[in-house]
């Protein structure tokens, strides 16, 4: 066999063994508060709706933004989010926090709010008629 044949097969065989280690490190699912805190790294998801009975606030000196949420077992925890407050966060129907638990508080680095969608009325023409 060749030494060129031979190098390009070695080539493609490790691109393609660091292409799918870095796509399963990508990957993760939606875990309750209670499974993000044995979990380990900070790129663990968490959906849930925002608890409103509880303070949310933005701090100037540390330039954070917390808030409590509920995850969709109903267990309620603390998030702080190193950005200010999104502008749609009251309308949103799902909020998904991206980070890891330290402690009884979630460390979000990334959030994700999901609002109703301007398509979805409830005022829709009954079509079945037809």
């Amino acid at each position: 066999m060749r030494p060129r044949l031979l190098f390009g097969i070695i080539g493609i065989i490790a691109f393609t063994t660091l292409v799918m280690i870095n796509f399963s490190q990508s990957i993760s699912s939606y875990v309750d508060f209670e499974q993000a805190a044995t979990l380990s790294g900070d790129n663990i998801h968490v959906v849930g709706t925002w608890d409103n009975s509880r303070p949310a606030q933005f701090s100037n000196e540390t330039m954070t933004f917390s808030f409590y949420m509920k995850d969709e077992a109903g267990n309620s925890r603390r998030v702080t989010y190193p950005r200010p407050k999104p502008n749609n966060f009251e309308q949103a129907d799902q909020i998904v926090v991206i980070g890891e638990m330290r402690g009884e508080t979630f460390v979000s680095r990334d959030m994700l709010v999901k609002c109703p969608s301007k398509y979805n009325d409830a005022t829709t023409p009954d079509l079945s008629g037809m």
